[in-house]
């Protein structure tokens, strides 16, 4: 019987930390090989984090990445190694490394450059043009990346339809809610058209405004998962294939087929064989142990709630903070974001400022100190009234007569910001901010204000999706009158986000046909919502286009983030 045991190395490098890199892919490979692994394999970018951006235009960044694929390479003995890297050869390549017996085998470049969304590789990268598929041991496999195996293409089908009866497809692919459920239907499909084995080795870990949620999987020739690795971290699962069952797949039911001028640049790669011995631990699957999708896929709360976690645990760590603070106002998004910080970082490294005014409820405060108490974090409480008083005799002359407006409750705001920014400034702190999308999108926020901070925790998370997600994270943590009581700034007396904004379920919706549909007014109407309101939150949008350019990094958790996925011009008199 033809058995290949493989291990699927789901790590969490860092962007930059070639060194740090090389050594974790060192570690990795040793425990993958003590395991009895033929084959081991990394993410797509492996070597350099996903994504380098710029740095890819630095030949040290380039050289020193190449240096570091000559000591994998010395470190590869009797087995395969498979890793993402960038590579220079007359151009820039995506590029996966195939190494074995202390020899560079081959470099495969990735032929599919995605340039949507948060992607920007044609910046990078040129194309690679070779199809090459893998022979060892009797087994012909083939290796792409990434969007290689997502674009309805021919290339994927091209190598199985050579004999490649294994593809690995090594990624890094960024989460966003909903995604996951897609991608397996994509795979499994994949598998069960070519009837061959599909190995899909995803990154994990936050960087900067993405999140990957790792989640690699193994798909059988019929289309089953078999195998599948940890969610939002890192995992080294290995799995003992069956060959032969791509044979009585396609014997059974035969697969695709090409005609032979289609297959003429085919390039068939021998690798020696090696004399690895698999260790005795059992890797082969039984029939109870492959795993249908419903059983996989995790609720669009606990997935969102993971990601943001992730995400504020890695941007934290990577950058070398030690603590972050966050204003805690007793409303649901302050609340939510302590959780999230809690979960990421431990209570420990959590301090919540509480910064009342004379509008503050006596309910928000008792809702404060509940809050800290449950997730056992530190609270400062530092009064902003007479700051803003001395603020509003500073300019009394200059205001003399006029009355009072938003510019007096958004001084409130500023002057909580500096609050927070001095003790950023004074012990280290990284300051986290708690607007949500939904106030992000129309403008509802204070620039210099509660803007103000190094990272947005829930920038892509809609208002109605923050009840949802925080009231199923929550375990009793956040009060429950935090869930039921209107929100509201408290910035004048009886003030709610409704005097100025429509009910968040109908705002919600509107934003999410505007900004994730691409539809116009007409459009959104057409679906049942008063017209005067379409208008007035497009032109909210479109007239905070100045603030979100300013807004620190958040975790892009949506299709469409308000970050790198859009990209609109200050300047704009388009009517949608």
């Amino acid at each position: 019987m033809r058995t290949l045991r493989i291990a699927l190395c789901q790590i969490n490098p860092i962007v930059g930390d070639i060194d740090g890199n090389l050594k974790k892919i060192l570690s990795f490979t040793d425990k993958a090989v003590n395991s009895g692994a033929q084959i081991v394999v990394f993410p797509e970018l492996a070597l350099t984090g996903y994504t380098p951006e710029d740095l890819l235009f630095y030949p040290a960044f380039i050289n020193k990445t190449e240096e570091s694929l000559n000591e994998i390479v010395k470190n590869v003995k009797d087995f395969i190694v498979i890793a993402g890297l960038p590579i220079k050869r007359n151009d820039l390549y995506n590029a996966a490394a195939i190494m074995s017996n202390g020899k560079l085998i081959d470099i495969y470049h990735k032929m599919y450059l995605p340039n949507y969304s948060v992607f920007d590789e044609m910046r990078y990268f040129k194309p690679g043009q070779r199809v090459p598929v893998y022979e060892y041991e009797g087994v012909v496999f083939a290796v792409n990346i990434c969007e290689d195996i997502f674009h309805p293409s021919l290339s994927t089908f091209i190598q199985a339809s050579t004999g490649a009866e294994l593809v690995i497809n090594i990624s890094a692919s960024p989460f966003y809610s909903e995604k996951y459920e897609r991608k397996l239907r994509m795979l499994t499909t994949r598998a069960y058209d070519m009837g061959a084995y599909v190995v899909y080795l995803n990154m994990v870990g936050g960087q900067d405004e993405i999140v990957l949620d790792g989640r690699s999987l193994v798909v059988s020739p019929s289309g089953e998962i078999i195998k599948i690795a940890k969610a939002f971290e890192e995992d080294l699962a290995v799995v003992e294939l069956d060959i032969e069952d791509v044979t009585r797949v396609r014997m059974r039911e035969p697969k695709i087929r090409w005609e032979p001028e289609f297959l003429e640049d085919i390039e068939v790669v021998k690798i020696p064989s090696c004399k690895t011995e698999k260790k005795q631990k059992n890797y082969a699957l039984t029939a109870s142990e492959i795993q249908k999708i419903s059983s996989v896929l995790l609720t669009e709360e606990e997935e969102i709630f993971k990601a943001l976690v992730t995400g504020l645990k890695d941007y934290v760590n990577k950058n070398g903070f030690q603590k972050v603070c966050l204003g805690l106002s007793g409303g649901i998004d302050s609340a939510f974001v302590a959780l999230i910080a809690k979960e990421a970082l431990g209570k420990d490294r959590v301090t919540g400022v509480f910064m009342p005014s004379l509008y503050t409820s006596n309910e928000s405060r008792e809702d404060v100190y509940e809050l800290v108490k449950n997730l056992g974090v530190e609270l400062i409480e530092i009064s902003i009234d007479e700051t803003f008083t001395e603020y509003i005799k500073t300019l009394s002359k200059i205001f003399a007569g006029l009355p009072e407006d938003i510019t007096e409750e958004n001084i409130q705001s500023r002057i909580r910001a500096d609050i927070l920014m001095a003790l950023s400034n004074k012990f280290g702190w990284l300051v986290i901010t708690t607007g949500n999308k939904s106030e992000m999108a129309v403008g509802y926020s204070t620039l210099y204000g509660d803007m103000a901070g190094g990272y947005a925790v829930i920038k892509d998370v809609y208002k109605t999706t923050v009840y949802k997600v925080a009231k199923w994270a929550s375990n009793g943590i956040i009060p429950e009158r935090v869930f039921t009581k209107p929100p509201s700034a408290e910035l004048k007396p009886g003030q709610t986000d409704q005097d100025s904004l429509p009910p968040y379920d109908i705002l919600d919706k509107i934003l999410k046909l505007h900004i994730e549909k691409c539809m116009g007014e007409r459009e959104i109407i057409e679906y049942g919502f008063d017209e005067d309101t379409v208008k007035r939150v497009l032109n909210m949008v479109k007239k905070a286009e100045f603030k979100r350019r300013q807004s620190p990094p958040g975790i892009k958790i949506s299709p469409v983030s308000l970050g790198k996925d859009w990209r609109f011009p200050i300047t704009n008199k388009f009517d949608y």
